[in-house]
């Protein structure tokens, strides 16, 4: 792309790789140039915490305050009561109030690592769709806003089309979610003054839906801004390991765990992610990331440690460390690994090694633990674990048990 901007924020968001796609380039850009522009992205609360692939879009609200705008981090407490059909091949669960109420309340604690709240002019302000959607009239909404909302073109957009076009059921309900985000947009605009809506690529039908609508009501002009749904070298979705989600909140996945997931990061991936989740300047970024041999081990520390502590702080990222190398360089235990305790009941008479191994989150199922035993990937104290019978008793936890899946993912196992 040709533009060359003059805001710092697009700036950023074009060097650093953040940008997918913009509705007005440069009419977003002079906005940026004018004033403080408040902008904004939805968070739905379908889990107790955002996992790794939500935090590209942390990091643009992170850029966007530090260049001097105002973040809007938007809790979806009525919008998770539809669930967001885009490109899924099935209907969301739908959860409860209470259950939702409990999903936001733990997705809260990450953003005030990357944002600062307050009342000032470019302080992050949170806030619940619930604030507008909970006390709908429909037969008004249906009046003043549905009549917006062209069937046609809602059927053209891609996550809508995709599902349709596979012959999979696409209830009411999900359909009316584009049309709930489109006014989240619209009350952002006429309460807050919000003029950006962001979020992945694949929200951009969506995106360009509150757009219009807005234009339609309150005659006001709004942009939208896309990142790239981000994909690892070898293709994997991002935010996943083996070990399924990469959680924010630590009670969901350990600092160590983290940093871990960030150091395993591919070599070929390791410029791309210290562009999009540090804040490393560009040329630094690049540099590292074209390091090669054992050199670009030193790169993949570099990255670890400096997206733990954006998110758990320093100490976090260097006790991390720390464990790392005793756990790798030295054969040791390390202090931080994640720990399996477990009460004399839940021990008993004895407990198998299979167990232990899916209990301590080393595989998801007895079977795969199996098989990791089976293919010679499992290591009990650091020798290898054949036995898939073996049990475990209170003799011999009298000191941790060290328990290993392949050559970096580790556990302990101790009595509480």
């Amino acid at each position: 792309m040709t533009y060359h901007p003059k805001s710092d924020f697009i700036s950023i968001m074009m060097e650093r790789g953040f940008l997918a796609d913009c509705t007005d380039y440069q009419g977003l850009d002079e906005a940026l140039s004018k004033g403080v522009v408040p902008a904004y992205i939805g968070f739905d609360a379908t889990a107790k915490s955002l996992h790794v692939g939500s935090l590209i879009q942390i990091m643009m609200l992170c850029w966007l305050q530090k260049t001097g705008h105002k973040p809007i981090t938007l809790m979806g407490g009525g919008t998770t009561k539809v669930g967001d059909p885009s490109f899924r091949a099935d209907e969301r669960p739908l959860l409860s109030p209470t259950q939702i109420d409990e999903n936001i309340a733990g997705i809260k604690q990450v953003f005030s690592a990357y944002l600062t709240y307050g009342d000032g002019p470019t302080d992050a302000m949170m806030i619940n769709n619930a604030e507008w959607l909970d006390d709908l009239n429909y037969l008004d909404f249906l009046r003043d806003i549905g009549r917006h909302f062209s069937i046609n073109r809602m059927l053209s957009f891609e996550s809508v089309k995709s599902r349709l076009d596979r012959e999979q059921s696409l209830s009411f309900l999900e359909f009316n979610y584009m049309i709930l985000q489109a006014y989240d947009f619209l009350e952002l605009n006429r309460r807050y003054g919000c003029l950006l809506q962001m979020g992945g690529s694949d929200q951009w039908g969506n995106i360009v839906n509150g757009i219009d609508l807005t234009r339609r009501v309150l005659d006001h002009e709004i942009y939208g801004l896309t990142s790239p749904l981000l994909t690892t070298s070898d293709g994997k979705k991002m935010g996943k390991s083996e070990a399924g989600a990469v959680w924010l909140n630590p009670d969901m996945c350990s600092p160590y765990e983290f940093w871990q997931f960030w150091r395993n990061t591919t070599d070929a991936d390791t410029g791309r992610f210290l562009k999009l989740y540090t804040e490393l300047p560009v040329d630094e970024c690049d540099r590292l990331g074209a390091l090669e041999g054992a050199e670009i081990n030193a790169a993949k520390i570099i990255l670890a440690n400096a997206v733990t502590t954006l998110l758990h702080g320093a100490e976090a990222a260097k006790a991390a460390e720390a464990t790392a190398r005793e756990v790798f360089e030295k054969g040791g235990i390390g202090d931080d690994l994640p720990t399996l305790t477990l009460s004399d009941e839940e021990l008993g008479e004895g407990i198998s090694i299979v167990q232990l191994i899916v209990k301590s989150g080393l595989a998801k199922s007895g079977k795969e633990a199996k098989r990791l035993i089976a293919e010679n990937g499992a290591r009990i104290n650091d020798e290898p674990l054949t036995n898939a019978g073996l049990m475990i008793d209170a003799t011999t936890l009298t000191t941790p048990l060290k328990l290993s899946a392949g050559k970096k993912r580790h556990a302990l196992v101790q009595l509480g």
